[in-house]
């Protein structure tokens, strides 16, 4: 492929917009559009962290084990980290409504399966279908980024890439609420309602911009890609439960480097590969992914470090004894002001660029969880210091989209936006490995339950305002042309 694409990815994109502003038939369209596509991401990342809570509940009720539970999660997250480059690439090929509303077909049949069902097996094939429309947040943010008059694209995009964030927040303590007073099939309804509604509203009332695209699917390299991110991610999920020196963990790590490898030879010699490795691996893409990967390992963090730990008993040395519903709305505040924040995200990067808003975001991240080492007593503290780390959080997510915007060819920003989501994704799941290692590593038994001590914690917390930091330096020097 040419490199000629790259000259106006942002450009490009802006005069674009300028012309279709001035042929918008009223500010309502554009509204539409925004709200439509944001409920849709948000909805998507919503059901990412709906079960969390709940899950020793859902094991006890499907008369199951924990380690089977646990695969209501993990099957989202394997499908989910395939379907992102995929479904991107599939949008700057065939239309990224089309696709988009291919996601959100998912969305809905994998909920509606979860919500008919109460066998494990079933459910979490219903969670894999599910899994697919992740993919849905990148895709609304290169049609938004396509669709709106160029001064609104700029706060639409933010909006849309705060909503991976925004919804993981929510989600817990809606959790908490369904837990304490209704049944759990009662989550997976409201995805169905929630999925329906969105589909309807982005099949009948959004538009589809001219396809940008060229070249045909790449199916060996898609086939390449899932094996390698599976074999990448399901060790990660996994190795609390397995542990890093078991032959599975691995076996499969080493088969995930065999696998990334063969698939860069295989794409660097394909003229439409699914990821066209030569763009990607540019300073100004891969920068931002490196420091978008720091950031979702620290957003995921947030999650798996506050609602066990206020819900811990104070005999602990830190928990108050909190019920699973305060554990969820420990997380509320974070919620919002990655809501609020997305569009003061946007104003930082019209004044200053928009890797400044990321390492800034980083740094407040960093900032929240260095309180969380230190404030502890108090039940206020620890939201204090989830809530700075989740402001940051937002301010980053929202930044990053503007930099793959102004860094990757037109004819792929789909594509490259999926793959920023999946550093995001991957971010995650290594939080998830490393947390789970470090925080049984230290462990207290009180009245014959095993809890994470303090120390434990406050390492957690001490990697991840590393990771933050290092996100931030890592901003700091990503080439940006104008």
């Amino acid at each position: 492929m040419s490199r000629a694409g790259r000259e106006g990815s942002y450009k490009w994109t802006v005069q674009v917009n300028a012309r279709q502003a001035s042929a918008e038939p009223a500010a309502g369209k554009a509204t539409v559009t925004l709200v439509f596509v944001a409920a849709a991401g948000l909805m998507v990342s919503l059901s990412l962290s709906l079960l969390v809570p709940v899950l020793p509940r859902l094991a006890a009720q499907l008369h199951t084990s924990a380690t089977s539970a646990e695969w209501l999660l993990t099957a989202t997250l394997l499908t989910g980290a395939v379907a992102v480059p995929v479904l991107g690439r599939l949008g700057d090929l065939y239309g990224k409504k089309r696709i988009l509303v291919v996601s959100l077909v998912t969305f809905l049949a994998g909920s509606l399966i979860c919500a008919f069902t109460s066998n494990i097996g079933v459910m979490i094939a219903g969670r894999a279908v599910a899994g697919l429309s992740v993919a849905a947040i990148p895709l609304g943010i290169s049609l938004v980024g396509t669709v709106l008059p160029a001064s609104r694209a700029g706060h639409g995009i933010a909006l849309i890439s705060a909503m991976l964030g925004v919804g993981s927040a929510l989600g817990l303590p809606l959790a908490g609420v369904i837990a304490e007073h209704a049944d759990y099939h009662v989550l997976f309804w409201i995805c169905v309602a929630g999925g329906a509604v969105t589909l309807t509203g982005t099949m009948a009332l959004v538009p589809e911009p001219p396809v940008s695209g060229h070249g045909r699917f790449d199916l060996p390299g898609t086939v390449l890609l899932a094996a390698a991110l599976t074999a990448l991610l399901l060790p990660l999920s996994q190795a609390s439960v397995w542990g890093w020196g078991n032959v599975k963990t691995t076996g499969l790590l080493a088969a995930s480097a065999v696998l990334l490898g063969s698939f860069i030879f295989v794409e660097r010699r394909l003229a439409s590969p699914v990821v066209d490795i030569a763009v990607n691996t540019s300073p100004a893409l891969l920068l931002t992914n490196i420091a978008s990967l720091a950031v979702g390992f620290a957003l995921f963090a947030v999650l798996i470090g506050t609602a066990n730990f206020v819900e811990a008993p104070g005999a602990a040395g830190y928990g108050f004894g909190s019920s699973i519903l305060v554990g969820g709305f420990c997380l509320l505040p974070s919620g919002l002001f990655m809501l609020i924040l997305s569009p003061v995200s946007a104003k930082i990067s019209v004044l200053f660029g928009p890797k400044v808003a990321l390492a800034l975001g980083a740094a407040v991240v960093a900032a929240g969880f260095l309180l969380r080492i230190f404030l502890v007593a108090h039940l206020w503290e620890v939201v204090l210091g989830t809530a700075i780390a989740g402001a940051g959080t937002g301010i980053a997510y929202a930044a990053m989209p503007s930099l793959i915007l102004r860094s990757a060819p037109r004819a792929e920003l789909a594509a490259a936006n999926g793959l920023n989501s999946l550093a995001r994704t991957a971010g995650s799941s290594l939080a998830s490995a490393l947390g789970g290692t470090v925080l049984t590593s230290q462990t207290i038994t009180l009245a014959g339950q095993v809890y994470p001590s303090l120390a434990a914690y406050r390492t957690l917390f001490a990697i991840c305002a590393a990771a933050a930091l290092a996100g931030a330096v890592t901003a700091l020097v990503i080439p940006v042309s104008d």
